[in-house]
């Protein structure tokens, strides 16, 4: 498969796992990018070990992660406060509130459940994560279970 290819057919799913990890549309722009920078940078060295969705899932997962250790070493500081940020999304409230709340979650489960969202086969997620396929379903099950809690804490406000 051309580096082409690979770009169109699996942007919009890597760009929604990123922004699954950051929250942040301009950031999970930006990490989708770095992500298919690093695949073009790779794609010969590609083994067909797994499948390519696999790879450039776990290429972008990798990249999250490193992303957040970064945040984590290097704090953002406050903005002034004669500044605004002005937000030019047009996600659907309930969406941006699945999000936030995938956010909040553990590193781990983040990177589960965006897959999931993705349907990526619970199999493929196990080969990712590194986890156990009995593993991945238990997961997935609580992380759902934590998600519709949230969602109705968030109906009862």
């Amino acid at each position: 498969m051309e580096f082409e290819q690979i770009y169109k057919t699996y942007w919009d799913r890597i760009f929604r796992l990123c922004m699954g990890f950051v929250n942040d549309y301009d950031a999970a722009q930006d990490l989708t990018q770095e992500t298919f920078i690093i695949v073009w940078q790779k794609l010969e060295t590609f083994r067909n070990e797994s499948s390519i969705g696999t790879w450039i899932f776990r290429i972008a997962s990798n990249n999250c992660l490193r992303q957040i250790e970064k945040q984590k070493r290097f704090p953002k500081s406050e903005l002034p406060v004669h500044l605004s940020e002005e937000k030019h999304t047009s996600l659907e409230p309930q969406i941006q509130f699945l999000y936030k709340c995938i956010a909040e979650l553990p590193e781990t489960d983040r990177i589960i459940i965006s897959l999931e969202l993705e349907d990526i086969k619970q199999n493929e997620i196990a080969k990712i994560v590194g986890l156990s396929e009995a593993n991945v379903r238990v997961k997935i099950h609580r992380i759902k279970e934590k998600l519709t809690q949230k969602f109705k804490e968030n109906e009862q406000r």
